[in-house]
This record gives C-alpha cells, structure tokens and sequence, in this order.
C-alpha cells in the first residue's frame, strides 16, 4: 500500500438514495467491515427532489436531510466528501481520486447518479444559464434570482415541472419548451397531461410544446432571449436547462464493464466485473414490468437496488425483486401518480379508463395482468391498482371495477384482498415516496 493509499472492505462511489440503502444493507450484515463513500458534493447526503423546496422557500439543509447529521459516524463510514472519482481499475481493485488519493477495495458499489442533458445550442454556455438537479444548481438559481425575472426553462418532464413550481413561487414569469407534443411525457398520457396543462395555463405559465430552443441570446453579457426552431423569440433574463439527465457512467469507460444506456447489472445489482455493483440511475436493472433490465432512475428503485446490492457486497445472497417507473406528485395543486407502462403500444394492450368531473383513472392491462396507471385527481385507491400492478395478480374477472367510481377493496374477490394486499393506506404511502424521485431520463 502506497502513502497516499486507503483501503477498505466496501468503496461506495455516490451519495445518494442508492448508496445509503448499500451501506445499511452492509451494517446489517458486517458491523465492523471498513466503509467508505466517495462523492463530488461536499454535502451529507439529502433529498435531491427537495432541492424545489429549497429554491421555493430556502428550506433548511437540515429539513432536506436523508438521514441524521450523525449516520456517518454511527455506522462508522469514511466520507471523502468534495472528490471526484477519476480512474477505476476493476482488476487491481482501486479507484483514483481527483486529489491523487488512491483507494483499494474488495467490494465496489457505483451510486454515481445522473448528469443533466444539455443539447448543442448556441449561448448554452452563458452566464444565467443553469441546470436543476443538485442542491448547489438550486443555490445558483437562487442567488441569480431578482423577484421579478422571465425565465425559459427548456423541458417539460419532472425536473422542468419542479423548477418552474419553485420559481413562480419565487415571482418570476415562467415559459416552458417542450419538444414533445405534450408535457410529462414520459409520465402521463395526453389526457393526462392537457389537465395539468390546463393548471399551468390557468396559473400564467407560457407553455410552448413541439419546439425546441434554437438559442440563447444575450447583449452586453445579459440574456435577453431565446430564438426557437421556427424563428419565433421569447424574452427572459434566465435560461433552465432540464431537459433531463442521463446516467453517470464515465468511470467505467475503457475497464471492460458491460454498459448499454447505463452499467448492465444482474439481479443481485453486480456488474460484468466480479466484485463490482452499481445501482440507481446509472445502472439498468430489472424492471417488473417490462421484464428487462432498464433505465428507472426514481428514487425508491434506487435505494432499494442499493439495499440488495448491500447485502450482496456483505455476503448475503439477495436478488432484487424489481422495480419499474412510478412516479407521485402534487404540482400546482394537481394530484397525480402514474406506474408502470402508461402510454403502451398498440396491439395485446387493452386501455380501461374514466374521466369525468376533473378525475382520470386510467389502468392499462395485457393477459389479465395490470401493466400501468395513470391517477388525475382523486388517487386515494390508486395504491391499490399498484400493489394487483406489483403482484402479478390477474385481474381478467373483474378488471372493470378498477376504474368504477366506487372501486375500493371491496371490489376485488375476497380471496384477494384479505389474505394478500396490503391496506390500501400502506400502499398510497409506498406509492407517494415516489415523489422522491431520481430524475427522468430524458426520451425514455
């Protein structure tokens, strides 16, 4: 071992969801085994889609905690905090660090997250021009702030909806461009969709679908607009790019380590390289609902592929049951979760749905089995539909009653819903921790 050199039992690189689930997955295994997390913020680890908040309304670090002030210390974890993790050497077991430290492992997990999609445009790299998707972004936006700002935030998925929610709270005047025919995409369907956009319109946000942005123009430094692909221009001081983000994978290149999207993992979360794990949004792993390992960079999918990965690093044989997209949220006073494969293709798929008085309860099923959901409105029973969803349960016999307007538990044959689902109150909780969610992957 080299002066500059640490070694440890379980080298996690991240900070997040995935690398919080590892590492206590690990203590309830291995009390005393060395941990060490590496990570490029220099901040414990907090929610990062709480990052809205803090630009809302400066909400506290302390309030955006993941976990206490003191898990570190009590679960005896050696932080190298404000550090890049620059070479990985999967067969000599080390990871270099930007500050020419050197650590050796026996277990490695990458939780190294995603990095925001920012298109070739020209201007994209003037001053005012930000991203939206760690606490630091949210500092930036923030101190560029001046209370009556126009601002162009470019995307409309689950980051853009979140930064523009903060930054109308904040005062500023607020167009979104989306290249989509419609907002949320990847989340909602077109019915879906126009209900909130009929909320962002109602509440003054300049909504510009089917284009993108073309440029970013400014005067004397300043940012005064930006030109989009049909010539047209919108005045703004400030410029968003949240278009979404994409996986964290640069410190595999040229170690051999399988990687298609993100790093390929099997069901225990291990990569190509023995000894080597990864999980939460930089990693494809096995998704329920499609029955393939892919992209589901949501926050409850990461913590828990980093607790089986954990437990697999500490010798526990563990396989991760699944996960799939799911998605909760309450943007601009509209209550929606989606699950699963919502906009499916045509053909097997067969489409049960309800609209009316302000509510969409949509479910998708194919061969008796639930596949996807949509909730507008009213989604008390919306946990329900996710745990038949979860289980694989066939719902051939009574799949109409899952959009009544009186569906409850009780619609379901006792069979079921005594002996196996769980309250319905236990499942929306479930459900509603998907608004701590990992960014969207941006044309997923």
């Amino acid at each position: 071992m080299t002066k500059n050199e640490t070694r440890v039992k379980y080298l996690i690189v991240g900070n997040s969801a995935g690398s919080t689930g590892a590492a206590e997955a690990i203590r309830e295994v291995d009390g005393p085994g060395a941990i060490a997390i590496v990570a490029e913020e220099s901040y414990p680890v907090y929610s990062r889609p709480l990052i809205s908040e803090y630009l809302a309304e400066k909400c506290s670090l302390e309030r955006m905690r993941f976990r206490p002030a003191d898990f570190y210390e009590q679960n005896n974890i050696r932080t190298f905090f404000g550090r890049k993790a620059e070479r990985l050497d999967p067969a000599g077991k080390t990871v270099v660090l930007d500050s020419g430290e050197v650590i050796g492992w026996e277990k490695l997990l990458l939780a190294t997250g995603g990095i925001p999609i920012v298109p070739p445009m020209k201007g994209v790299d003037r001053a005012g021009v930000f991203t939206f998707t760690t606490l630091d972004d949210a500092k930036a936006i923030d101190e560029y702030l001046t209370g009556n700002d126009r601002v162009v935030v470019i995307g409309g998925g689950l980051i853009g909806m979140s930064v523009t929610e903060a930054l109308l709270k904040r005062g500023a005047e607020v167009s979104v461009v989306e290249m989509k025919d419609w907002i949320l995409n990847v989340l909602l369907d077109e019915t879906a969709a126009a209900m909130v956009t009929d909320r962002l319109e109602e509440i003054g946000v300049n909504l510009v679908t089917g284009h993108t942005v073309a440029s970013i123009n400014a005067e004397a430094g300043a940012i005064h607009s930006v030109t989009l692909d049909d010539g047209s221009e919108i005045p703004c001081r400030m410029v968003v790019v949240a278009i979404g983000v994409q996986p964290c994978i640069g410190l595999v290149d040229g170690t051999g380590i399988k990687v298609n999207r993100g790093i390929v993992v099997d069901r225990h979360m291990e990569t190509s390289a023995p000894g080597v794990y990864a999980c939460g949004d930089a990693a494809e792993a096995y998704d329920f609902i499609y029955d393939e390992c892919r992209l589901t960079p949501i926050w409850p999918n990461a913590y828990q592929g980093g607790r089986t990965a954990g437990y697999n690093m500490a010798g526990k044989p563990t396989e991760y049951p699944g996960g799939t997209a799911m998605n909760s949220l309450n943007y601009f006073g509209v209550d929606v979760i989606s699950a699963g494969m919502v906009n499916p293709p045509e053909g097997s798929y067969e489409v049960l749905s309800r609209n009316d008085d302000g509510t969409y309860h949509k479910v998708v099923v194919k061969d008796g089995v639930v596949m996807g959901m949509v909730f507008v409105g009213n989604i008390e029973k919306s946990g329900i539909i996710y745990n038949l969803m979860k289980k694989r349960t066939n719902v051939e016999d009574f799949k109409e009653a899952l959009v009544a307007e009186d569906f409850g538990l009780t619609s379901l044959p006792e069979e079921l819903w005594r002996p196996h689902l769980e309250l319905p109150e236990a499942a929306v909780v479930s459900a509603v921790a998907a608004r701590e969610t990992g960014e969207e992957v941006a044309g997923e």
